[in-house]
């Protein structure tokens, strides 16, 4: 009797196996879809599935074709120098983007879920459960701080990539790094109340401030 997985026709079944997978997390979310029903739904047993993919984590970030599977990358961030957390985390980001396969999915993600509620629904699962969790807990900062991050690095990829505004186009890596990383820093740091954004930054929020209430 063949070992699960490694039948003949396996490619297939693991396509298979992605394309229920799809259809599932699309019905039932992120959080609804489980390893059994994807596997029920491909009609296979579900130690073939992890097999395949290890992980639920890694089975979504396969199905929906991106290069990693962002919760993957969040122990890399997390290690090393405390003061070098927000750094680690923009160079990350653009490490994702920059890569030669790696934009192009993130890019159809990002469109697919600003036009499609059931789209929209499985990344915010996704993302709350691999990444914003995962992040707010070994950092000990609210959720809400690394979801304000989240937001300043998709707002970011979207005028960067998506829209092509040229000011963030023609930035160097070290220039985005210098203006991204010191606010990531800011809102990954435990009590970070007390402490003071780079004065650059204070000053874009004092502007900011005045244009709104003048």
């Amino acid at each position: 009797m063949a070992q699960a997985g490694r039948r003949p026709g396996q490619t297939e079944t693991r396509e298979e196996i992605l394309d229920a997978a799809r259809r599932k997390f699309a019905e039932q979310g992120y959080d609804g879809a489980t390893v059994r029903g994807i596997a029920a739904e491909a009609g296979v047993n579900a130690a073939l599935l992890h097999h395949f993919f290890g992980t639920k984590q890694r089975l979504f970030a396969a199905s929906m074709n991106l290069p990693v599977d962002p919760g993957e990358l969040v122990p890399r961030i997390l290690e090393g120098p405390e003061e070098e957390i927000g750094e680690r985390l923009v160079r990350a980001f653009l490490g994702l983007w920059q890569a030669p396969d790696g934009r192009a999915p993130f890019l159809a993600m990002i469109r697919s879920a600003t036009t499609n509620e059931q789209v929209a629904t499985m990344m915010r699962q996704f993302l709350e459960r691999a990444v914003l969790a995962r992040v707010a807990e070994a950092r000990g900062v609210p959720k809400v701080r690394v979801a304000g991050i989240a937001a300043q690095m998709i707002g970011f990829a979207l005028l960067r990539y998506v829209i092509g505004l040229p000011p963030l186009v023609n930035a160097s890596e070290e220039e985005i790094v210098a203006m991204l990383a010191p606010v990531a820093q800011y809102y990954l740091t435990p009590g970070a109340e007390k402490v003071r954004l780079p004065m650059h930054h204070q000053g874009g929020l004092a502007r900011h401030q005045s244009e709104t209430t003048g």
